[in-house]
C-alpha cells in the first residue's frame, strides 16, 4: 500500500501572498496539478470556494462540507491505518490532531506550488 499524503489546500495556497484570494478555485487547481506524478497516494482537501475542484489522475480531491481541518483528520483516521501518512499544513492545531493519530507533518513549502 502506498504512503498517504494529505494536503491542506487552503493552508498551502494561503502560505504565499501571490493573489490566490482573487481566484481560490484556480489556486487550488494549480496546486492540484503541481501534486501530480508523486509516488504517494495524494489527497487534496479543499473547502469554501474551492469545493468544486475536481480530481485528476494521481490526485484525489476531497471537498470538506464544513471544516477542512475536520475533514483532514477524518481522512487520516479512515485511510491512514497500516501505512505512512504525511499531512501538509502549517496549522498548529491540525498538526497536533494528526500527529496524535500517528501521522507525520510537513510544512507548505514541502510541496510544489506550480
Amino acid at each position: 500500500m502506498k504512503p498517504l499524503l494529505v494536503v491542506d489546500a487552503a493552508n498551502v495556497v494561503g502560505s504565499v501572498p501571490d493573489g490566490w484570494w482573487r481566484d481560490r478555485a484556480g489556486a487550488a487547481e494549480r496546486l492540484r496539478d503541481a501534486l501530480q506524478g508523486r509516488d504517494e497516494e495524494v489527497v487534496l482537501v479543499v473547502e469554501g470556494k474551492a469545493r468544486n475542484v475536481s480530481s485528476v489522475d494521481g490526485v484525489r480531491v476531497v471537498a470538506a462540507p464544513g471544516s477542512g481541518d475536520d475533514k483532514i483528520v477524518e481522512v487520516v483516521q479512515e485511510e491512514g491505518a497500516g501505512r505512512p501518512v504525511t499531512v501538509v499544513t502549517a496549522d498548529r492545531e491540525l498538526r497536533r490532531r494528526v500527529t496524535a493519530l500517528g501521522a507525520e507533518v510537513a510544512g507548505p513549502t514541502s510541496v510544489p506550488r506550480r
